[in-house]
């Protein structure tokens, strides 16, 4: 397992800090998970503080980690798939009115 070494504690994320998130997000954390919660998130930012101080100057830029180039297809208008044929492949279909049935995700 990779382990990277836990700056200093910081400061700057408290109990109430966690109390509060803990609030939005309607959870209920008893005490000692709020101290545990409270010394990790503070030791995350201390190390992600950390790793920010790290000279990038002659890095250059990517956008992916191995370089990878982007392979696009060129665009082409194809024939689609006729709507009686689809429709009559899905369950609970309007056949008539060629239309697909779906389950009611609003009220």
């Amino acid at each position: 397992m990779l382990r990277f070494p836990v700056p200093e504690q910081s400061t700057r994320f408290t109990a109430k800090d966690v109390e509060r998130l803990a609030r939005l997000a309607r959870l209920a954390l008893t005490p000692e998970e709020i101290s545990l919660f409270s010394r990790q998130l503070a030791d995350f930012l201390a190390y992600a503080e950390q790793v920010q101080q790290a000279d990038t100057s002659g890095i250059t830029p990517t956008s992916h980690a191995i370089g990878a180039p982007t392979e696009l297809r060129e665009d082409g208008v194809t024939p689609c798939l006729p709507r009686d044929l689809a429709v009559s492949q899905a369950p609970e279909a309007a056949r008539g009115a060629g239309l697909f049935k779906v389950p009611r995700v609003i009220g």
